[in-house]
């Protein structure tokens, strides 16, 4: 794989994936597809009983990457991330997100579909598609079911940060820890706990009966803002300015149209 890494810990019980691209673990198309080649292995494997996601180096995920945000590319960037959330549903294998440093956008995405947010306390969560002209659909569904519309639609419509003692506070991350070395000992510590001693084929039913009305607004409602971003969004001036001024390095000239 060119953008991820692959570790079985646990005695094969849980599958960690590495968000690796050398920086920012940008979730381009490369990455996303990688991901899937392993979702599908996943399908075939009894004994996981847990995937984590975890970025290489100082951060989670800088996000989704801008330059495929573009009008040319964006209903193909676009169907391939949301088939990660499909995907991730059908599993229905517990997922958690070990997230040190920055957690942008898509990379927040990533780790609010998953049933378990561990953070240490470098952590830094943002939404922040609403500052480049657009919208987050899969967190514009995920971060209401998960803190409540008032705070999600502050975080949503800001694209303020959340750093990691807020995010415990508001019932976003399970728990934080101080460093990235406490973050993985402190769940390995956990995981074993908590999760090891459970059969994997009864854990996804509970994913499944835990899961039953975020999972069915999810399904319900992802086609629809898919069809809003693609259909209607970049068909403004202002969201393709948005972009555009973010590639260009320069303040967007909004036109309110």
């Amino acid at each position: 794989m060119e953008k991820l890494k692959l570790e079985y810990t646990h005695e094969g019980a849980v599958a960690n994936i590495i968000l690796d691209d050398g920086k920012g673990n940008v979730l381009d198309n490369t990455m996303m597809l990688e991901m899937m080649d392993l979702f599908a292995q996943f399908k075939e494997n009894t004994d996981i009983k847990l995937i984590t996601f975890q970025g290489e180096g100082k951060h989670f995920s800088f996000g989704a990457s801008v330059p495929e945000h573009t009008k040319e590319f964006a209903e193909m960037m676009i169907r391939t991330f949301h088939r990660l959330f499909t995907e991730i549903i059908d599993l229905s294998i517990p997922t958690m997100a070990k997230i040190s440093g920055q957690c942008l956008g898509g990379g927040m995405e990533l780790a609010l579909v998953c049933n378990f947010m561990f953070a240490d306390k470098t952590a830094v969560l943002a939404q922040p598609e609403i500052i480049l002209g657009v919208f987050p659909p899969p967190a514009s569904i995920m971060l209401p079911l998960k803190i409540g519309n008032a705070r999600a639609e502050e975080i949503l419509l800001t694209g303020r940060n959340v750093k990691a003692e807020e995010g415990e506070r508001i019932g976003l991350l399970n728990k934080v820890y101080e460093d990235k070395d406490a973050l993985n000992a402190g769940v390995d510590e956990w995981i074993e706990k908590n999760i090891v001693p459970k059969s994997a084929s009864s854990l996804k039913f509970g994913v499944r009966a835990s899961r039953s009305t975020f999972n069915y607004i999810m399904s319900n409602k992802l086609p629809y803002l898919e069809q809003l971003y693609v259909g209607q969004l970049m068909e403004t001036k202002d969201a393709n300015e948005g972009i555009q001024s973010f590639l260009e390095k320069r303040p967007a000239v909004w036109e309110n149209c």
